[in-house]
């Protein structure tokens, strides 16, 4: 079975690589120095500092794998896959709260750069599910746990 394609900002992929690259380069080297020191303790079966190391390398090594997974299915968001007309992964929506009377810009982008309170939404959250897809002009129905929500899309950009 094929892996999920994922969609990420050039900044994204960036910043992803650039955790990769600490990883690798930096934390291992740290958690094999706190490794080496923590065995200097003596007898290991009932060393807390060398079991925190211990967990500490396995966590490392468990995200290094799962950036390089993520990093192998990304598909990089280039200018001319965005559409000013219809909203995707990339665009920035400027929406009308019909409830509140209030207008708020999102940025639609992947679940792995969603920053809600930078007002970057994932294309997997409900406002973003509801929005990709729809147009300038158009009134979308966000189903929330409490209420509905109802958005109408004032403008689109890249």
């Amino acid at each position: 079975m094929a892996a999920k394609e994922i969609l990420l900002s050039e900044e994204g992929k960036q910043k992803l690589t650039e955790e990769l690259d600490y990883l690798k380069l930096v934390r291992r080297k740290e958690v094999a120095e706190a490794i080496k020191v923590a065995k200097g303790f003596g007898d290991l079966s009932e060393n807390s500092e060398y079991d925190e190391a211990k967990k500490d390398q396995a966590a490392t090594e468990t995200r290094i794998a799962e950036l390089e997974e993520i990093l192998k299915n990304v598909r990089v968001i280039a200018n001319g896959d965005l559409s000013a007309t219809r909203v995707g992964v990339g665009s920035k929506v400027k929406v009308k709260d019909l409830g509140r009377n209030a207008e708020v810009e999102y940025s639609i982008v992947s679940s792995l750069e969603a920053d809600p309170p930078a007002r970057k939404i994932s294309d997997e959250s409900p406002i973003g599910k509801a929005l990709l897809g729809h147009s300038e002009g158009d009134t979308v129905e966000v189903q929330l746990p409490a209420k509905v929500l109802r958005l109408e899309i004032l403008s689109i950009s890249l």
